[in-house]
């Protein structure tokens, strides 16, 4: 294969398409973070785990026993998840409850559902 195959042959047909999108496109540093960010949607257990968190706030106990997952892969998952700044929790006793952080997560979840049935 030649090195210029599959190449355009002009380098700049729409300049002012290109300067657009050139200005309106997210800076590389936000694309990357963002595709970190959507990474975490791709594992199931993390996404049983919000999806249990919209119904109501859960320990960790609760959270194994509903999605039947023991309680030390609960706790990593969930970690996960904090860290990403998805969930959040607060003691209550000796037990740690967890919750959405914010409605965007429902959002984020409710829109990829939508967009998969239809």
């Amino acid at each position: 294969m030649k090195l210029d195959e599959g190449k355009c042959k002009t380098y700049l047909i729409h300049p002012d398409t290109v300067e657009k999108v050139q200005q309106e496109i997210p800076k590389e540093e936000l694309l990357i973070d963002l595709a970190d960010f959507f990474k975490i949607f791709g594992d199931t257990t993390r996404i049983r785990i919000l999806s249990a968190l919209f119904v109501t706030e859960m320990c960790v106990c609760d959270l194994s026993e509903v999605l039947n997952v023991s309680q030390s892969a609960m706790s990593h998952q969930l970690k996960t998840l904090r860290q990403a700044g998805l969930v959040k929790f607060r003691k209550e006793g000796k037990s740690a409850v967890y919750s959405l952080k914010d409605n965007h997560v429902k959002q984020i979840i409710d829109t990829g559902i939508v967009h998969i049935t239809e």
